[in-house]
């Protein structure tokens, strides 16, 4: 990658499409008027690590996890987006669904069921929800059986469909799959994790002055946004989070490796 790259990968399901396009029309332009070179397109083609790496990232969203871990001191922070979620402003949890027959109806009753969770990257579809489990006694040795799929929306179809007893979706991801995946509907929540810190907003290496432009870039392409396509995204604001923000994913993640192992 040779020039300025913009993508918005975490939530960019077939039917938002439409509505990041247009939330990245108002970031080209909100970019431009603050002096920095914009792509045409977004990216949506190259592996997600190395546009978070690449040294003219301009702006993309990643996970609180490989932020805190992989990406730390490698990339600056913009913001947190703040999403309609009944939780604190850049704030969000993990939900636990099964299947609505199921007999699973609390925390204890997981032990031994076989859960699916997007990948061990993740912080809300396999840290939060690891970090929820150990709170049973000897949890250990209750949770053998797993597999990973890649995605929240497949782990929501492979617990309606039968192949997982459980798993832990993104409350935002949740909502989305509420509106557009069908199988959601087969589905219900027995608990939710602790919050944390939502999916950050990263730009490469900068100094604070250019971090206070992006950071009021992504404010205007917010505000500049059609009623419609805020409510398809569920953007309520932008929040001014700071690092030291996310230092509790890697706490809890310490605490999980402790109790599972580090192979966990």
């Amino acid at each position: 990658m040779s020039e300025n790259v913009v993508s918005l990968p975490m939530y960019d399901w077939p039917e938002l499409q439409i509505y990041n396009d247009r939330f990245f029309e108002e970031l080209r332009q909100s970019f431009s008027s603050q002096g920095f070179k914009v792509p045409d397109q977004m990216d949506r083609s190259s592996d997600r690590m190395d546009v978070w790496l690449d040294k003219n990232l301009l702006l993309s969203q990643t996970c609180g996890l490989p932020f805190r871990t992989v990406l730390k001191n490698k990339v600056s922070l913009v913001g947190t987006p703040a999403y309609g979620l009944n939780c604190g402003a850049g704030s969000y949890y993990s939900v636990i669904i099964v299947h609505q027959d199921s007999v699973i109806e609390k925390l204890d009753d997981l032990k031994n069921r076989t859960f699916a969770y997007n990948e061990k990257g993740s912080q809300s579809g396999y840290a939060a929800l690891l970090h929820t489990l150990s709170s049973i006694e000897d949890a250990p040795q209750y949770f053998t059986s797993s597999f990973q799929n890649g995605s929240h929306r497949q782990s929501i179809k492979d617990v309606a469909e039968g192949r997982a007893d459980f798993a832990a979706i993104d409350a935002l991801s949740w909502e989305l799959a509420l509106r557009h995946e069908p199988s959601a509907q087969k589905l219900r929540i027995i608990t939710s994790s602790e919050p944390t810190p939502t999916l950050p907003y990263i730009t490469a290496l900068r100094p604070r002055r250019e971090l206070d432009k992006i950071h009021m870039a992504v404010v205007d392409a917010m505000v500049a946004l059609d009623e419609d396509t805020r409510e398809a995204l569920l953007f309520i604001g932008f929040a001014p989070m700071q690092v030291s923000d996310y230092q509790v994913i890697e706490d809890r993640l310490n605490t999980v490796h402790k109790i599972f192992g580090a192979q966990y």
